[in-house]
């Protein structure tokens, strides 16, 4: 395998794990999302599966093993309401541009095309959730400018506000790529 393949190996695998995480999340979003929003939540929750689904496959066909969802993971902040529960789907969304990003820098052709899709749905899913958009989806977290977050990639921000609970920086998912891999997924509980 080239080095350019275990660059998108890698790519692929970190962002499979970051779905993972995001099917678990809209799990707890579903749990607690104000009726009127429960819909777009449980669409979010089919498309991440769908998405789940394909990178796992993706993985296969690149000859390597894909990596498994933790049995739970840590959230970002405590999500005892619907406002804490639109506030992690727009968090997961923003997560997931992040890694669709560095996968769109790892491939090219067909997947490259499919990952610059799926980064753009996240950006659409987080601006949404949130309300409004950022510039450049998937990059506003690494400089920390704008959102205050850290990206996971070794920088020193810190996550969130302070207020927000455990760190979820670390998908614990094994993927070993340069990109920040933990910064697309709800950290696993261990």
């Amino acid at each position: 395998m080239s080095e350019a393949d275990d660059r998108e190996l890698d790519a692929l695998q970190a962002v499979l794990a970051a779905e993972h995480a995001a099917v678990y999340g809209y799990g707890v979003v579903g749990g607690r999302i104000d009726e009127g929003r429960r819909g777009e939540a449980r669409a979010a929750y089919d498309a991440h599966r769908s998405r789940r689904d394909a990178l796992t496959r993706d993985v296969r066909d690149l000859g390597g093993r894909p990596v498994a969802a933790s049995a739970g993971y840590a959230l970002p902040f405590s999500v005892p309401d619907s406002v804490a529960a639109v506030r992690l789907a727009a968090e997961l969304e923003e997560r997931l541009a992040g890694v669709y990003s560095d996968l769109v820098r790892a491939a090219d052709g067909e997947r490259r095309a499919a990952a610059a899709g799926a980064l753009r749905e996240a950006a659409v899913r987080a601006a949404r959730w949130r309300g409004g958009s950022v510039a450049f989806p998937g990059l506003a977290e690494r400089g920390g400018a704008s959102s205050g977050r850290s990206s996971g990639s070794g920088s020193s921000g810190s996550e969130g506000s302070g207020s927000e609970g455990s760190d979820a920086g670390s998908s614990g998912s094994g993927a070993s790529g340069s990109g920040p891999s933990g910064s697309a997924s709800v950290g696993p509980t261990g």
